[in-house]
């Protein structure tokens, strides 16, 4: 329908502004748009055999990423499980007695054990694959814990009690928000069980 102005809007669409989540993710998009518009215009003011060994280069980076990057995301995750869990078994934690303070109520001692077992099983869980589900289980609720440190240390965790000022211990923990997007990665990874059996019906049923 024509307006006044002149201008035609398709069918369920009004003349009224958009809602503002509507138009952050517009401009949101319009920015990306820009940022891969400026590389393409870059890339193409390359010398054309500078410009097809960039693509070259380019498209075996992409591809060794996408093959081995989840893998070595795991190895990497695994690796710092088991060394920190090792360390704990074997007295030499560095955190042993931020760990003790942060859960006062329980055995110092026997609890940085636990831990320190609990840690090197996700790391072995997370290296061999094998039961990937509960060694995720274990990873979450272990991840979770260590912000406890926030809650029941806050004097030792932020600079005269502003949140956004943390101290080293809080840096240690905030950066636990990493382990958790990869463990997002991994975890995205292991195949749904509806999906494993719906392979197993497909292979069972004639051709």
């Amino acid at each position: 329908m024509a307006g006044a102005s002149g201008l035609c809007y398709p069918l369920g669409e009004g003349r009224g502004p958009k809602g503002p989540g509507e138009g952050s993710g517009l401009r949101k998009a319009s920015r990306l748009q820009a940022w891969a518009d400026l590389e393409r215009r870059l890339v193409e003011r390359l010398p054309p055999g500078l410009r097809r060994r960039w693509e070259r280069a380019d498209a075996l980076a992409a591809g060794l990423m996408q093959r081995y990057g989840v893998s070595l995301l795991r190895l990497a995750v695994a690796t710092v499980f088991v060394w920190f869990g090792a360390l704990k078994l074997a007295q030499r934690s560095p955190v042993a007695d931020l760990v003790a303070g942060t859960v006062y109520w329980l055995p110092a001692r026997s609890f940085v054990r636990l831990l320190g077992a609990w840690e090197v099983a996700v790391g072995l869980g997370l290296l061999t694959g094998v039961a990937l589900r509960l060694t995720l289980l274990l990873f979450w609720l272990q991840m979770a814990g260590t912000f406890l440190v926030l809650v029941v240390r806050p004097d030792i965790s932020f600079q005269k009690k502003n949140p956004l000022l943390l101290t080293m211990t809080g840096e240690f923990v905030i950066k636990n928000l990493v382990l958790i997007a990869a463990g997002l990665v991994i975890g995205s990874t292991v195949p749904g069980r509806h999906r494993g059996r719906e392979r197993a019906q497909d292979g069972a049923s004639p051709s």
